[in-house]
């Protein structure tokens, strides 16, 4: 959006879960905190979930972290729909008689503004803060056997060699080598200059994927870091924002007491 246009729809075939492996947990919490680029009314977006690949209960729970629902009969004026806003039009309509009533409570913890038969009202239960909190989980501890490698400022620059050794070993080409190493690098260095000076990182393979831990003792206070580009005129931010778009799949953990940032890539010699 720019000069030229004053709005925006956006779609997509929510399908790619299943083949990077994303957790309902990460993808729920990521829906929630996404509710922050609606907020100037310029965005519109709709997530496309196939009933044939997803199970009920997954469905349940992207359904309770998006804003709205959307079934394959749904009419505007049909009355036991819950409307919810997060642009001034058109709103998310909820099958209000259908859904689990956990469902609608985290529907209103998103939308800002609610609409049913009794008119159009603030949501008091406008929390999407909330509903992060409530996905920032624990990443759960591999099975696998685990490489680990303790950086400081001394041995910073073996970071990247102990990525593409174990990155070739995954099957990686180079290009995609080069990529891991830019985002592991970019992470540790952030651990060494604003998280204490240093940083635990560890490295696995799943059936599919290659995976790269980063664990220091900072604290990620906006949900949102890395998913959002930096202002134009702004100072840092980026790397954030390169280490998402240069990986699969990145899946973050944070609390006062540190982050835990987990990086996946495709191995592309089994793909």
């Amino acid at each position: 959006m720019g000069r030229a246009y004053s709005g925006l729809r956006l779609a997509g075939d929510m399908g790619w879960i299943l083949r990077t492996g994303t957790g309902l947990d990460e993808l729920s919490r990521y829906e929630a905190q996404v509710n922050r680029l609606f907020l100037d009314r310029r965005v519109a977006g709709m997530c496309l979930y196939d009933r044939r690949l997803f199970a009920p209960e997954q469905l349940r729970t992207v359904a309770a972290a998006h804003p709205a629902t959307v079934g394959p009969y749904a009419e505007r004026g049909w009355a036991p729909l819950l409307w919810a806003y997060r642009t001034a039009d058109p709103p998310c309509p909820y099958d209000a008689a259908r859904l689990d009533p956990v469902v609608l409570a985290e529907a209103r913890c998103t939308h800002p503004v609610l609409v049913d038969r009794a008119g159009r009202r603030p949501s008091a239960g406008y929390a999407p803060a909330d509903v992060v909190a409530r996905h920032n989980k624990p990443l759960p501890v591999p099975d696998e056997q685990v490489a680990t490698f303790r950086y400081d400022l001394e041995t910073l620059p073996r970071v990247r060699r102990f990525v593409a050794d174990h990155a070739a070993g995954a099957g990686l080409d180079a290009e995609r080598i080069a990529d891991l190493q830019i985002a592991v690098t970019e992470l540790a260095t952030n651990s060494v200059a604003h998280a204490g000076g240093a940083g635990t990182l560890q490295v696995w393979l799943t059936g599919t994927h290659l995976v790269c831990e980063i664990h220091d003792d900072g604290w990620l206070a906006d949900p949102l870091a890395g998913r959002l580009a930096p202002a134009h005129d702004g100072i840092g931010g980026r790397g954030r924002v390169i280490v998402y778009a240069l990986c699969d799949l990145v899946r973050v953990h944070t609390t006062a007491a540190g982050t835990t940032v987990r990086l996946y890539m495709l191995r592309e010699a089994l793909a």
